[in-house]
């Protein structure tokens, strides 16, 4: 694969693009059959996530996908990918089908993040997430995950927790976007450019850190100029990881994929020459002098305006 010079910038441009495939677009050319499953039997259907039963060159498989429109029309009927707790709960349901029945599990991702409505979090958006986090660790089956265009915060990882992570190469992942990012940390909207740079949110960057497993190449100019042919390198990234992960066993499966997250994150610290390492659980230097000895501080004086809230005569 040729190296990609567009910037974390242009790549978020790009997968907004439109016609950038979505995975109801690649379903059809990547699967011989498949047979769709709605609700996740607690409270409904959401349209922002599809699931159901395919083969990929006669193996049976369980497809879990978030899914982007085209159009106005259809980003407001798929509530422009942001999931409810029922897309995620329909996901968790059709994956523990899956386990039952022996089916590897192939996720797509494609959504900059949950649903934040008041409804969404009155049904649990925030124990779905966690729910399908904790049960997808453990599902005693393959899984595979793919990013399709944006993966944006927990709304991401909830399809994410996987044995393999493939990335198409235009696509990012990330904990937040780059307007969210420019909006807390620098409290200013309009550096989003630059918070894309700084984000780390490139398919080489998560390869480098481990989080990515492999890039998927695109058609030349994007997934959007040949769908056809970016389908076929997913299908061939699909075959090849079904290929490798069918020859561990249910013990080494889920040891693997509890290993493949425990090491994110992990960093090696050094210190420079002419540095002295600093001593464990200590304070910062000199702070030490400035903090009362335990014991040394009155009772009285922790209640602070004691005399403002009307409390200083029920104070001990």
């Amino acid at each position: 694969m040729e190296e990609n010079k567009l910037t974390a910038w242009e790549r978020m441009e790009l997968i907004r693009h439109k016609g950038r495939p979505t995975v109801r677009d690649y379903i059809p050319m990547i699967f011989d059959e498949f047979y769709e499953l709605h609700g996740d039997r607690l409270f409904g259907d959401d349209a922002a996530i599809v699931g159901g039963i395919a083969r990929v060159h006669g193996i049976s498989v369980t497809v879990l996908g978030q899914v982007k429109g085209h159009d106005l029309e259809e980003n407001k009927k798929t509530n422009f990918s942001c999931p409810h707790p029922e897309g995620y709960r329909k996901a968790l349901r059709l994956a523990r089908q899956a386990e039952k029945f022996h089916r590897p599990i192939i996720c797509f991702i494609d959504t900059p993040g949950a649903f934040c409505g008041v409804a969404a979090e009155e049904r649990g958006q925030g124990e779905a997430i966690a729910r399908n986090l904790f049960e997808f660790s453990r599902l005693k089956t393959p899984v595979i995950s793919i990013v399709l265009g944006e993966g944006g915060s927990g709304g991401a990882l909830a399809l994410g927790v996987c044995d393999t992570l493939g990335m198409l190469e235009n696509a990012v992942y990330s904990v937040i976007s780059p307007r969210g990012f420019a909006s807390l940390l620098w409290k200013d909207a309009s550096r989003e450019k630059e918070a894309a740079e700084q984000m780390h949110m490139k398919a080489e960057d998560l390869l480098e850190y481990g989080v990515c497993d492999a890039i998927i190449p695109e058609a030349a100019g994007g997934a959007h100029m040949s769908p056809e042919v970016t389908a076929g390198n997913i299908a061939d990234f699909i075959l090849d990881s079904l290929k490798k992960l069918s020859k561990k066993s249910v013990a080494n499966l889920l040891e693997a994929r509890y290993n493949k997250f425990r090491k994110i994150g992990v960093f090696e610290e050094e210190v420079l020459s002419g540095e002295s390492a600093p001593e464990e659980n200590s304070c910062a230097p000199g702070l030490e002098d400035t903090l009362p000895a335990i014991g040394e501080v009155p009772v009285s004086d922790v209640v602070v305006s004691t005399e403002e809230t009307g409390l200083k005569d029920n104070v001990l």
